[in-house]
């Protein structure tokens, strides 16, 4: 698989909010077609429902770890421990590189500060998530 980072980016500039940004941009990937994901990831953003908590980049990756790795397993889950262990990955490294997840101290709402704007953001987040849960696929 080629790089989708720059995917990410159009998406992003087409009005895609940043968490369908990054999970559209792969979701072919965890047999999610773009609409379905488009609409599954509708209220992520600005930090969930515009509510400037977790990045929606963030969220996004999170979206395409458990889509990845859930064994849809209803009747006896299954899967949980290693899909929080590959989200636990995927947030720990953004918060190392950009200090924060949560998107007002990102965007620096109280601070003045700006920690990594919303472009930066769904770029590292994609870079994780091609390193983290598809690397064997580039």
């Amino acid at each position: 698989m080629e790089s989708r980072v720059e995917k990410t980016i159009e998406l992003h500039s087409k009005g895609y909010n940043c968490a369908q940004a990054v999970a559209c941009a792969y979701c072919d990937l965890v047999g999610v077609d773009e609409e379905t994901m488009f609409k599954m990831t509708e209220g992520l953003g600005l930090g969930m429902g515009g509510m400037e908590g977790t990045c929606g980049a963030v969220t996004g990756a999170c979206i395409l770890a458990g889509m990845m790795n859930s064994t849809g397993n209803l009747q006896s889950p299954n899967s949980k421990v290693n899909t929080y262990k590959l989200s636990r990955e995927l947030v720990e490294s953004f918060k190392v590189k950009n200090g924060s997840v949560v998107c007002k101290e990102l965007k620096g709402i109280n601070t003045g500060k700006v920690l990594r704007p919303c472009p930066g953001c769904i770029v590292d987040a994609a870079e994780l998530v091609e390193k983290i849960l598809f690397s064997e696929d580039i």
